[in-house]
């Protein structure tokens, strides 16, 4: 069984200035975060289609009908403004489907979201990812911060395992450390489940979190995919594949 995942966001522009002497000039690079965990999935029974944050403006469905070509959904550092602010809105003054509304509903018929950590997921950065109070986190199993909610820790974390569940099975002994997560609140109803969270000398936050929001299946993941919190070590850990292997047959109900 394939299994088709939409894995939306993680990419980024950089530009920078460089000074030598009297001289200067200018370059621009382009990055992807989310080339450990494609090459984690590679030979397994899932489907990757990776739209870069700059592709999802315009490429992310505009439809139900289109949205239910995938099982599951990753969004990982990635702003709501990218799903409500396509140029027909911001450029044209055009009214368009709300794909907020679109995902939540997409969920509510049986489909799996994921949100991943990082500095434009949950709130995010100076609270600029702004998925408060959205459709979007009205299907996740945890609520977001008003503000900045980054937990930055460089001297890193070592995960608090809570109880045993599907997403956890095979992954065995102390897990390799983390550098930081976004804050979170876990909803306070039937079926939330919290698998996992920072040691209580780091405040107990909230770092694995499961839930159901209609028919469909929630994951809230709230360290990142890849460097930087994701240290280069947890990447290259077996456990690491195992467990994103194991959240998304979960949250697509193929475990």
């Amino acid at each position: 069984m394939t299994i088709k995942v939409l894995l939306v966001g993680e990419s980024w522009v950089s530009s920078a200035t460089h000074y030598k002497g009297f001289d200067q000039f200018g370059s621009v690079t382009f990055h992807l975060g989310a080339e450990p965990l494609v090459a984690a999935l590679q030979g397994s029974e899932f489907d990757i289609t990776y739209m870069t944050a700059h592709d999802t403006v315009e490429k992310f469905p505009f439809s139900l009908e289109e949205l239910s070509a995938y099982q599951a959904i990753i969004l990982s550092d990635i702003g709501a403004n990218s799903l409500l602010l396509p140029p027909a809105v911001w450029l044209h003054g055009k009214p368009v489907a709300n794909r907020l509304k679109i995902i939540r509903d997409w969920t509510a018929a049986g489909g799996g979201l994921v949100m991943a950590g990082g500095y434009f997921s949950f709130q995010g950065i100076d609270g600029k990812a702004r998925w408060r109070r959205t459709p979007v986190e009205e299907a996740l199993p945890v609520t977001c911060l008003p503000y900045d909610d980054r937990l930055e820790i460089p001297e890193g974390f070592r995960a608090d395992i809570k109880q045993k569940h599907p997403i956890l099975a095979g992954i065995d002994g102390e897990w390799p450390l983390l550098l930081g997560a976004n804050e979170v609140v876990v909803k306070q109803q039937p079926g939330v489940e919290v698998l996992a969270t920072l040691p209580e000398t780091e405040g107990g936050h909230p770092l694995l979190v499961t839930g159901g929001y209609g028919k469909g299946r929630t994951v809230a993941w709230t360290s990142d995919i890849g460097p930087h919190w994701l240290p280069n070590e947890f990447v290259a850990w077996p456990g690491y594949a195992t467990l994103w292997k194991n959240i998304l047959r979960w949250v697509s109900h193929a475990a």
